[in-house]
């Protein structure tokens, strides 16, 4: 359980979030957290809440939001996922998620950087002693990371020539593509600045809009600081048919039970029809709180942790 310096660095750092995005014209909106449709994805398993689930992230609505004619959103929600726990995972965390049209993912990296710097200068501001950052920089064990823009740009291509043992296109025939990227390849990323990781192959950004110039790559990135993944963003796929091909090919995936509890989300696909361009970011506050408080794990930053009950 968070002391009360923590939770006075907690409370800021959510006032702080929701400053920048109401500065920048961005309209706070609430989802329910329980539904009956959520995103079919093979690698996150829901909880369920009798014959619904507790959502694993706001984004069919918020997108359902954006087609009926908003055009910034952003939400602060608690969202859930079963079996996650560890040092960076909870199976109930804080998601920072927003959303805009006529935008993409160059649009989204840009706003990283500024809410980062609006967010420092808030805590510097306000002097609060569990801050552990100092002018722009992150203190991470005995080095100092430079926070301030602009970041570090690496392709997934360039990174697995860089720091993996196999090939992209080898570790995606052989599908272990996660497996390298949390072994060998995410260690190495944010190290000395955060760092955005983008252009992910199709396959691995099913809400995502391909790239005109290489419609084998999403346009996706995830942005990592010290070797942790703090934010998952990119441009939206709004093409309704493609969108439903692309969840019938992760439904295929599922094992039997997990897709009989998973149908189509139809009322989104509906709605994406009204969609034009669009980007959308989901970033880990928890995760980054950890970050900027210099804890280790990230129950160590929430008011109630599960070993706490």
């Amino acid at each position: 359980m968070l002391d009360l310096s923590g939770l006075c660095f907690r409370a800021a750092f959510f006032h702080s979030l929701r400053s920048f995005f109401i500065g920048q014209q961005f309209l706070e909106v609430d989802t329910p957290i329980r539904q009956p449709f959520l995103i079919p994805e093979l690698n996150i398993e829901p909880l369920r809440s009798e014959a619904w689930h507790l959502q694993a992230s706001p984004e069919l609505c918020m997108k359902r939001l954006l087609a009926a004619g908003c055009d910034r959103i952003f939400q602060l929600c608690s969202c859930f996922r079963r079996g996650e726990s560890g040092r960076l995972h909870l199976e109930e965390f804080t998601m920072l998620e927003w959303y805009r049209v006529e935008s993409d993912y160059e649009d989204l990296m840009r706003d990283c950087e500024a809410l980062l710097g609006s967010l420092l200068r808030d805590l510097r501001d306000m002097s609060l002693i569990a801050c552990n950052c100092n002018d722009g920089e992150l203190r991470a064990d005995e080095r100092l990371i430079d926070l301030r823009a602009p970041w570090q740009r690496l392709t997934v291509e360039e990174a697995f020539t860089r720091y993996s043992p196999l090939s992209l296109e080898k570790a995606m025939r052989d599908a272990v593509f996660d497996e390298i990227l949390v072994e060998f390849v995410e260690p190495n990323l944010g190290r000395e600045k955060p760092l955005f990781l983008y252009d992910y192959p199709v396959e691995l950004g099913s809400l995502a809009r391909c790239k005109k110039e290489n419609p084998r790559l999403a346009e996706r990135f995830e942005l990592y600081i010290n070797g942790i993944e703090i934010a998952n963003g990119f441009s939206e796929l709004t093409d309704s048919h493609e969108q439903r091909l692309r969840f019938e090919q992760e439904l295929a995936q599922m094992p039997e039970g997990r897709r009989q509890n998973s149908p189509m989300p139809e009322r989104f696909l509906h709605d994406l029809v009204r969609l034009d361009s669009a980007a959308g970011i989901a970033l880990g506050a928890d995760r980054l709180l950890m970050l900027l408080m210099g804890k280790k794990r990230i129950d160590e930053v929430v008011s109630f942790a599960p070993m706490d009950f």
